[in-house]
This record gives structure tokens, C-alpha cells and sequence, in this order.
């Protein structure tokens, strides 16, 4: 099966249940939105900002959000750390990857001050503080995450030359909570918590993404209050069920995910996750 029949069929714009989803599919809650407006202040400053929640809460939406916000300002340099598991050498070389430098990682001296050199000069010429994105931020080893804060301070600590994002779970909280990190912890300006959503919220969310993939009808209201009532609070388990809904109509050429298609799906679901203790016990047994 192509995407493109599956689009077509429903006629769609794109699959509004998927993780690709494009920035225009998004719903942006008030929450988000206020989060945005602030990092985009916090752009001609400088200083740290976080985002933090649970497994499935829309850190990483957010994250794709913000970027795409920040994207739309003259001249900000934006930069996007994909291996925050990396020691202080990677570091160094994913840094110089972004912001244009060949950084000497066996002189780590020169590299520290070659990249703070780029930074100055690039806030000097433009008035914005360039940007780092952190996805998974509480994968960072705690001697790279101490040497952002000393990279990004300036004038004793006065003044920040980089902004940076952070964004993680309840782990990355627990390591600020050390001693070693407290200091950085402490310099986070800038904060958006994500917690389980309320019914009403997510109902409004599976709306939105309907609306604006083109297809507001493709759902019955019964199936959307029956899968906010059943997501637990988490929008990915929503969005990951819907999806599962999306395939069967798809299969069944309905063009209406409707109470019938819900049940049936999920019946199915349920009978194969009850099979599957049985089996375990008969090996188990012997049988």
C-alpha cells in the first residue's frame, strides 16, 4: 500500500495520526504557543529554557514547533545537537559541524574559545543570540551539559552569548537536581511543562488535526470522545490508536471511521493480547 493511496482515498493531506506529521498539520495549544513567544524574546538575550514531560506528552511537537517559529526570524543560526549521548570530544565536533568551524578537538582550549569567538560575532553583527536545540537532553553526559554553561557565559556570568533548549523527561529534572548540574538548573529561564491532557484538550487536539489535513469528517464524534476517554491523558497513545483506526476504515474501503469499525478493531486488538498468556503457559507447562 502507497501513502498516496491511502491520502487519496480519504482524501486527505497528509495522514493526521502519523509522527511525520508536517509544522501545518500541528495543533499548537495556548500552552505551547506562550512557551514560543517567550523563547522568541529569549533569542535576543540569551540563557537556557527547557521543555519537560512524561513519555507521549508533545515535548518533541513542541520542539518542531518552536524550531519552525525561531526559523521564521531574520538571520537567528539555529543548530541542532542529534547525538546528546556524546562525550566532550563529539561534542566539539558536532558544535564546529553547525556553526561552521573545524574545530581542533586535541586543543580544547582553542575550540572553546574559536566557538565562543563565532557566537560573539555572529550576536555582534545580527543582535540574535544563535540557538541549540537538544531533543533527549537527559541522554547529555553531565561534563558536556557543564560545558555549555561555561561556553554560553560571558562577562562573568552577566551575560549569555548562545540560546539553548533543552528538552527531556523527568530524568534530565533528576540530573539538575545534582549538585554538580545545580548551577545550570538554576539558569534555566524559561520553562514549559508538559503534563497528561485533559479530555476536552484532547478531543480539541484530534479536531484540529482532522480539520487540517482536510478531512474534519473522516471520524464519528462517538469514536473521538471514545478515544479521548481512552488515551489515559497521553496524546501519542491517541493519535498511535486513531492510526489504528485510519488502516482498518482504509481496509475495509469505509470512507467513515465510525462505533463499529472502534469496536471491531479493538475487539480484535483485546482477543489477541488475552491469547497470548495462554500460550506462554502451555510452554511453560510442558504442553
Amino acid at each position: 500500500m502507497r501513502r498516496e493511496d491511502l491520502h487519496m482515498f480519504f482524501g486527505l493531506k497528509w495522514n493526521p495520526f502519523k509522527k511525520d506529521l508536517p509544522v501545518d498539520g500541528m495543533v499548537t495549544t495556548p500552552k505551547i504557543s506562550k512557551f514560543c513567544w517567550k523563547v522568541e524574546n529569549l533569542v535576543l538575550d540569551g540563557g537556557f529554557a527547557l521543555i519537560t514531560g512524561g513519555h507521549g506528552l508533545g515535548k518533541s511537537i513542541a520542539l518542531r514547533i518552536l524550531e519552525d517559529r525561531l526559523s521564521n526570524l531574520r538571520e537567528v543560526q539555529i543548530g541542532t545537537l542529534l547525538r546528546p549521548q556524546s562525550g566532550l570530544s563529539d561534542f566539539y565536533r558536532e558544535m564546529g559541524h553547525h556553526f561552521g568551524l573545524d574545530l581542533n578537538i586535541t586543543n580544547r582550549w582553542k575550540s572553546f574559545k574559536e566557538l565562543r569567538r563565532k557566537w560573539q560575532h555572529h550576536l555582534e553583527s545580527t543582535l540574535f543570540h544563535p540557538v541549540l536545540l537538544v531533543d533527549e537532553a537527559q541522554e547529555m553526559p553531565p561534563a558536556v551539559l557543564s560545558e555549555l554553561r561555561f561556553l554560553s557565559a560571558e562577562k562573568f556570568d552577566s551575560k549569555s552569548i548562545i540560546t539553548v533548549i533543552f528538552s527531556g523527561d523527568e530524568r534530565l529534572l533528576d540530573k539538575f537536581r545534582c549538585q554538580d548540574l545545580q548551577p545550570l538548573g538554576s539558569r534555566i529561564s524559561t520553562r514549559l511543562v508538559l503534563e497528561p491532557s485533559p479530555r476536552e484538550d484532547l478531543i480539541a487536539m484530534l479536531k484540529g488535526c482532522l480539520d487540517k489535513a482536510g478531512a474534519p469528517s473522516l471520524m464519528a464524534s462517538e469514536v473521538i470522545d471514545s478515544l479521548s476517554d481512552h488515551a489515559a491523558g497521553n496524546p501519542r497513545i491517541m493519535m498511535n490508536m486513531a492510526s489504528e483506526l485510519l488502516m482498518e476504515a482504509f481496509k475495509k474501503e469505509e470512507k467513515t471511521i465510525d462505533e463499529k469499525i472502534f469496536f471491531e478493531t479493538f475487539e480484535q486488538t483485546s482477543s489477541s493480547n488475552q491469547k497470548k498468556p495462554n500460550r506462554k503457559r502451555r510452554i511453560s507447562n510442558g504442553q
